[in-house]
């Protein structure tokens, strides 16, 4: 596949010399790299689960956004945590995010994340 039919996604904010992309559209599949909730203002996970999870959720969002979708175009998510028993506050925000059916999904136990974040998520979409 020639790389003329990618579009490389990178928000306007994040952080310079990461050396991947934020997302990556191929076709009308988006790709998207996984995602921790850090506070953009430090760059840190906040000590806040519920404020993690907003920043986290909303980076994802943006990166659908970028390629014109949106959670409901979701086919397949993962995440990792290093506590599984936080599963259900996860699911507890997450279930909001989508107007219709959900897509498929696993929720993995992982090693530590990368500042200390207690989720990382990625995924796959598709446009309808």
């Amino acid at each position: 596949m020639s790389t003329e039919s990618r579009r490389y996604i990178n928000l306007p904010n994040r952080p310079a010399g990461l050396p991947f992309s934020d997302g990556v559209l191929v076709g009308d599949t988006l790709y998207i790299s996984g995602r921790i909730g850090l506070d953009p203002a430090t760059g840190e996970a906040p000590e806040s689960m519920d404020a993690e999870l907003e920043f986290l959720f909303d980076g994802f969002q943006a990166v659908l956004g970028q390629a014109g979708m949106t959670m409901d175009d979701l086919v397949w998510v993962q995440i990792y945590s290093p506590d599984v028993s936080l599963w259900q506050q996860f699911n507890a925000a997450y279930v909001k995010l989508f107007s219709r059916e959900f897509p498929a999904r696993a929720f993995l136990g992982s090693g530590p994340l990368l500042m200390n974040g207690r989720f990382e998520m990625l995924g796959i979409a598709v446009k309808p």
